[in-house]
């Protein structure tokens, strides 16, 4: 358990550093653009409809929604977004290795 509160505190101060310069903010509005731009916001929107029509709108709350399209959001990233967000993290810490 030591380890993994180790590693909990290592991603809060990467966390705390990544806000603080405004490189979180920075990170979100690429992967934003990333995923509109891959058609991925698309596909979970046409997702959710056919998840909605399924069960019937008076069925559905915001929750049951979340829960049921998580999995299949995350799936559907493509693996050169998730590979150019994490080089960029992987930038920012070198660049802040006194971390």
């Amino acid at each position: 358990t030591s380890k993994m509160n180790k590693d909990a505190q290592m991603r809060a101060t990467i966390n705390q550093k990544l806000i603080e310069t405004g490189e979180r903010e920075r990170l979100k509005e690429l992967l934003r653009a990333k995923l509109i731009e891959c058609g991925w916001k698309d596909q979970l929107k046409a997702h959710c409809k056919d998840v909605i029509k399924e069960k019937g709108l008076e069925h559905v709350t915001v929750d049951d929604l979340v829960a049921e399209i998580t999995p299949k959001g995350r799936a559907l990233v493509p693996d050169s977004v998730k590979k150019e967000l994490l080089q960029r993290i992987r930038t920012f810490l070198a660049q802040h290795a006194s971390l």
